[in-house]
C-alpha cells in the first residue's frame, strides 16, 4: 500500500514523538512509566507506532499517537489511541481457548486444536468496532471478509487512528506510521505505510475509498463498480467519488473532478486536490496526454487479436444516456484492443479484452464493443447495450493511468488489477 492521506504533517509531528521517546525512554511516558523502551531495542522487538493530525470543530489541532498491536500484554496506555475492541472480554477469550487448546494437544488431537484456534480468532475479529467516515460504526466482518483476514487485523496503527479520529468527529489532514526499534526487515525511525496483508482492505473500508497515492495536490483512486464518480441530481446521487475525496481531503477544493468513468466501471481515477492541479490536469485530458487503458470481458469470442475501432456516436436525445451510431452527427471515437485470451465464463466462453481509448467518448468502450461496426461483443453485465445476468457487474475496468504530476512534472504511472 501507499500512503493513504498526505503525510508531510504527520511527519513533524512524528519526528517530534521519536524525539520525545528517546529522551523520555518509556513508551507509556504520560502514565506509570513501566514499559522501557529498551525492550524495542532487542532483536525483533520493534513495533509500529503511527501518528494522525487533524483539526476539531474549532479547527484546533489534534495529533492522535497508535501502536500496534499489543505491548507489554496490553493494548490499552494512556496517552495512546485505544484498540477497537473491549480488551478485558478479548483476553477472558483468549485464556479460556488457550486452556482449551492446550488440552486438546496433550491429547493428541492437534486437528481438533486447529479448528478451535480458527474459531477463536474469528471470535476475537467480531470483537472489532470501528467509527468509518461514511457509514457510522461497523464490525469488522462488516467491513471485509473475516475469513481472509489474518490475526492481528484490525490492530495495526492505520485502522486505530482513523477510527478513533471518526469517533471523535475530526477532519483528518494527515497520517504517517513508522517503525520503532530494531529488525531485519525494517529500519527504526523509517516511515512505511499501512501493511498490504492486514490493511490494503480494511482502511480503504474504514475511509470510504481504497486511495492509491495521495500528496498536497493529487489523489489518485481505485473506483468500486456501482459507485459514481461525479454527484448525480438529487439527494439520493450526492454520494461519489468526489463527495468522499472532499470529506476525506478537508483542503480539496470543491470541484476536484478532471475526468470520469461510468457509473458501472471500476478503476482507476485522478482528481486535483488544488485549483491549479485541477486545471493541470484537466488540460492534460483535454490534450488527449493522458494514457489510460482497460479491461473488459466481451460476451462471445473475438476473432481478431488486435486493431483500431473508428465509430462515430451520439447521444439518443429520446433515450438519455444510450448513445447510438450517426455518421452525421456523431463524434468519431476511436479504441485500440488487443485480444488478452479466450476463458470459460458460466456456460460459455468470453474475450478477454485490453481497450485503450484515444478518445473520451461517453460509453465509448461499450458502443464500440457492442455494436455491429465495431466488435459486435457487448460488454458482460452491460444493461444498456448488451444484457445484464442476475448478480453481473459491467465487466470493464480502468486498469491503467498514465499523467504528468501537476507540481513537480514528473511522470506518474498507476495500475489496477481488474476484479474480474
Amino acid at each position: 500500500m501507499n500512503f493513504v492521506l498526505p503525510p508531510l504533517i504527520a511527519r513533524v509531528f512524528a519526528r517530534e514523538l521519536m524525539h520525545t521517546l528517546s529522551r523520555e525512554g518509556f513508551l507509556d511516558y504520560e502514565g506509570s512509566r513501566s514499559i522501557p523502551l529498551d525492550s524495542l531495542s532487542e532483536e525483533n522487538g520493534g513495533l509500529m507506532l503511527g501518528v494522525l493530525v487533524a483539526l476539531d470543530e474549532r479547527d484546533e489541532v489534534v495529533v492522535l499517537k497508535a501502536f500496534s498491536g499489543e505491548v507489554a500484554g496490553t493494548a490499552t496506555i494512556r496517552g495512546w489511541v485505544p484498540p477497537t475492541y473491549d480488551e478485558s472480554v478479548y483476553k477472558s477469550i483468549l485464556q479460556e481457548s488457550d486452556s482449551v487448546i492446550k488440552q486438546l494437544l496433550a491429547q493428541g488431537r492437534s486437528e481438533e486444536a486447529s479448528q478451535e484456534s480458527r474459531k477463536v480468532q474469528q471470535a476475537l475479529h467480531l470483537l472489532h468496532r470501528f467509527h468509518t467516515l461514511h457509514d457510522g460504526v461497523k464490525r469488522l466482518d462488516e467491513l471485509i471478509d473475516i475469513a481472509l483476514a489474518p490475526s492481528g487485523t484490525g490492530d495495526c496503527c492505520a485502522p486505530k487512528l482513523l477510527s478513533e479520529a471518526y469517533r471523535r468527529q475530526l477532519r483528518v489532514m494527515s497520517m504517517v506510521e513508522f517503525y520503532y526499534g530494531a529488525a531485519k526487515q525494517r529500519t527504526t525511525h523509517t516511515f512505511y505505510p499501512p501493511c498490504q496483508e492486514r490493511c490494503s482492505a480494511l482502511v480503504p473500508a474504514v475511509m470510504g475509498l481504497k486511495v492509491l497515492y495521495v500528496d498536497q495536490d493529487i489523489i489518485v483512486v481505485d473506483k468500486p463498480t456501482a459507485f459514481l464518480s461525479v454527484p448525480g441530481i438529487g439527494p439520493e446521487k450526492q454520494d461519489c467519488v468526489v463527495s468522499r475525496v472532499r470529506k476525506l481531503i478537508p483542503f480539496s477544493i470543491e470541484n476536484p473532478s478532471v475526468h470520469r468513468l461510468d457509473m458501472d466501471t471500476s478503476g482507476l481515477l485522478v482528481l486535483g486536490l488544488t485549483r491549479e492541479a485541477q486545471r493541470s490536469l484537466s488540460i492534460q485530458f483535454q490534450e488527449r496526454t493522458v494514457k489510460k487503458s482497460y479491461i473488459a470481458l466481451l460476451d462471445g469470442v473475438l476473432q481478431e487479436h488486435k486493431g483500431v475501432i473508428t465509430l462515430p456516436f451520439r447521444l439518443d436525445t429520446e433515450n438519455r444516456p444510450y448513445q447510438i451510431h450517426d455518421e452525421v452527427n456523431g463524434k468519431v471515437g476511436v479504441t485500440r484492443y488487443e485480444r488478452l485470451r479466450v476463458e470459460p465464463y458460466r456456460n460459455r466462453h468470453v474475450t478477454r479484452v485490453r481497450f485503450t481509448p484515444k478518445t473520451g467518448r461517453t460509453h465509448q468502450l461499450r458502443v464500440h464493443s457492442s455494436h455491429e461496426k465495431g466488435l459486435n461483443l457487448p460488454i458482460i453485465g452491460d444493461h444498456l447495450y448488451g444484457k445484464r445476468e442476475e448478480g453481473e457487474r459491467l465487466m470493464l475496468h480502468a486498469s491503467t493511468l498514465t499523467f504528468t504530476h501537476p507540481r513537480s512534472g514528473k511522470k506518474m504511472r498507476f495500475k489496477s488489477k481488474a476484479p474480474f
